[in-house]
């Protein structure tokens, strides 16, 4: 499993994966940005934060709590 930390917040690449990266992140939760999205429009993933006006994240418990629904 990813080495999350225990709070914070996570950008969508963080999520998501970036293979085009330098280095390549890979996924936590592996879909692509138009899933993600339709998933947090519907309530199936985490709500967003807005940390300010460009800049969007999720908490970290939040991604965890997604981790464990899926398992």
């Amino acid at each position: 499993m990813h080495q999350l930390p225990q709070t914070g917040y996570l950008r969508l690449p963080q999520i998501i994966g970036n293979p085009k990266a330098e280095p390549p992140i890979p996924p936590i939760i592996p879909v692509s940005k138009s899933t993600w999205w339709d998933g947090v429009k519907s309530g199936r993933y985490p709500k967003l934060v807005k940390l300010s006006l460009r800049t969007t994240a999720w908490r970290v418990e939040d991604i965890r709590a997604l981790i464990e629904r899926m398992a």
